[in-house]
């Protein structure tokens, strides 16, 4: 895959960036619905000859107009402008949201970004697009300026998958009761988590089995329980199937969050610093054991369970974007 260019401001968009097939929005978890936007976007650029673009934000707009209402997110700009490029998106604009933009009336933000700065030929956004100050403009009054100003206005319906509205919203919740299979579905990827390695308490290596012990920045963490994960060295991409606990270890007396993965295969010589969790399935929920033995006993339970569920599809490479997930 190519990597988008990304460009941080709109002085280093402007005079390179169009002609452009441009979506707007922030996109998090790039997930089916989103993805069907971009989509369109590629096809129509590749019809015309224009470049397949996107604009996103850092901060996210609620936290600069509304801090108290701001949700957690499920990716940062960067993974965004990296699974945009999946479906074909060239070039990601992350646009700094400042109380200046925020200010912006719709006919400004029409004129002196989408047009002047990024020369978008055609804007393409979901059904309840809203822009400038105040969320005064809406998809119609988008189209409206288009016809001014010269660009075209194509609004997306929303996707629906089993009657479920895909929304970042939905996709937060399933991850956050657990839920994680459900969750890639909306996706159409396993949820993950990635950050350093960190060194543990000792317990798993001499008392149950070892783990690997991730901290990650993550905002939006799946419910604590025992999951089928995969779990990937950044480093160098080697991969593993995995079990992964996220809890308060109250068998040990715990009392701060870990996120624990146990590895299905051998590790190898050299063990990763820093790692990406892939969340399939939830096994059970997080539970204080009589003594460390048992609790020993329960996740090679863990562990056979995770191996007979992985043993019905075709191996990890079948949690894949194109595939479809196995009803667990």
């Amino acid at each position: 895959m190519t990597p988008p260019r990304v460009f941080r401001s709109l002085e280093a968009a402007s005079g390179c960036f169009g002609p452009s097939v441009l979506s707007i929005g922030n996109f998090d978890g790039v997930h089916a619905g989103h993805r069907e936007i971009l989509r369109r976007v590629v096809t129509l650029a590749r019809e015309r000859g224009w470049k397949p673009s996107v604009m996103t934000f850092d901060p996210h707009p609620v936290r600069v107009v509304a801090p108290a209402r701001a949700t957690r997110l499920l990716t940062t700009p960067e993974e965004r402008a990296w699974l945009m490029a999946e479906e074909g998106i060239e070039q990601v604009l992350i646009l700094p949201f400042t109380e200046q933009v925020a200010r912006l009336e719709p006919e400004e933000f029409a004129r002196d970004i989408l047009v002047a700065r990024l020369d978008a030929r055609a804007v393409l956004v979901g059904a309840n697009f809203r822009f400038g100050h105040k969320h005064a403009g809406d998809t119609r009054r988008l189209d409206e300026l288009g016809r001014t100003l010269g660009y075209a206005t194509i609004v997306v319906p929303s996707v629906k998958l089993r009657g479920r509205m895909i929304s970042s919203s939905a996709v937060r919740k399933l991850i956050e009761s657990g839920e994680v299979a459900k969750a890639a579905r909306l996706l159409v990827r396993p949820y993950a988590l990635q950050g350093e390695v960190v060194a543990g308490r000792g317990v798993g290596s001499t008392q149950t089995v070892p783990t690997l012990n991730l901290r990650t920045p993550a905002e939006v963490l799946p419910a604590t329980g025992v999951y089928v994960t995969r779990t990937s060295d950044l480093d160098d991409g080697r991969a593993w199937p995995s079990v992964t606990n996220v809890g308060f270890r109250p068998t040990f007396e715990g009392s701060s969050l870990t996120i624990e993965s146990y590895l299905l295969e051998e590790i190898g010589e050299r063990a990763p610093r820093s790692i990406r969790v892939e969340f399939f399935l939830r096994l059970r929920e997080e539970r204080r054991f009589p003594s460390a033995e048992s609790l020993k006993a329960q996740i090679l339970r863990d562990v056979e369970r995770a191996r007979r569920y992985l043993g019905r599809v075709r191996g990890l490479d079948c949690y894949t974007r194109k595939e479809p997930y196995l009803n667990p």
